[in-house]
């Protein structure tokens, strides 16, 4: 992950400047963009802080960047900054420490240089343990399988099947390839492994087993951010949340009709 842009050493007094203010509060937006949060959220997050530091702020949420003025009480002196939004994946772990912190400042148990500390390491946060998030992913997604009435069988194939697609989305995110390829790629991966149920007569419900097998790339938070954000009147990221979700549900479709269609088994 990239560096934070907070940078005490040169404050001439004890209080933070207008600057400094809007440096850190658009580097704490950007990174609660990125990790997953909500336009509302964001907006509280950094009204609660702005105010704690003794300043107003106003702020509009872009699809990509963030733009900030802050100003002091008086309105003698402001500043305005545009950051470009930190693309560090969907992480609960980011946003419920980012959330907290907000609240540390606010309840004046973090000043402006702690916080900045506090930002620097919430930016270095490792990601999850992938093969643990490799073997749950797996795992919820056989459970899916049963929850649609899926037998023992199918639940075994899709559990396979999505350790495999899974497993080949994280390399080609490592090898920093286009996430929609990545998507097509591992949905036809998964499905072609779920053919195999139908085509060899693996358990009474192979067609559960088949369409179940690329649930687990559903985009579902850009989803329900798009909904949020919309309830909220943030028209702009509304639609650019719910336009990336909608490609990558594209391009999962495509990759489980490529299975089928490579497999010749009949959509309906």
């Amino acid at each position: 992950m990239s560096k934070t842009v907070c940078n005490t050493s040169a404050r001439t007094g004890s209080l933070p400047s207008t600057k400094e203010v809007c440096m850190f509060l658009s580097d704490y937006a950007a990174w609660l963009m990125g990790c997953g949060a909500t336009c509302a959220r964001i907006e509280k997050n950094i009204r609660r802080m702005s105010e704690a530091f003794g300043m107003e702020s106003d702020m509009a949420v872009m699809p990509a960047h963030i733009h900030l003025s802050v100003w002091d009480k008086e309105h003698t002196e402001s500043y305005s900054n545009i950051k470009r939004i930190h693309r560090c994946g969907i992480s609960f772990n980011i946003n419920t420490r980012l959330s907290k912190l907000s609240w540390d400042v606010a309840d004046g148990r973090a000043d402006f240089d702690k916080a900045c500390t506090e930002l620097e390491e919430i930016s270095r946060t490792p990601p999850e343990n992938q093969w643990l998030v490799l073997l749950l992913a797996s795992l919820a997604n056989a459970a899916f399988c049963r929850l649609f009435g899926g037998d023992a069988a199918a639940m075994l194939t899709v559990f396979v099947a999505t350790l495999a697609g899974y497993r080949l989305k994280q390399i080609m995110l490592g090898a920093k390839a286009d996430v929609r390829l990545t998507f097509f790629c591992s949905a036809f991966f998964s499905s072609v492994i779920c053919t195999g149920s139908h085509l060899f007569g693996w358990g009474a419900t192979p067609e559960i087993a088949i369409g179940t097998s690329v649930l687990y790339l559903i985009p579902g938070i850009p989803y329900i951010n798009s909904v949020s954000d919309m309830l909220d009147g943030h028209y702009i990221c509304m639609f650019g949340r719910l336009t990336d979700a909608a490609v990558l549900t594209a391009c999962l479709s495509a990759g489980l009709c490529a299975g089928l269609l490579l497999m010749n088994l009949s959509l309906f």
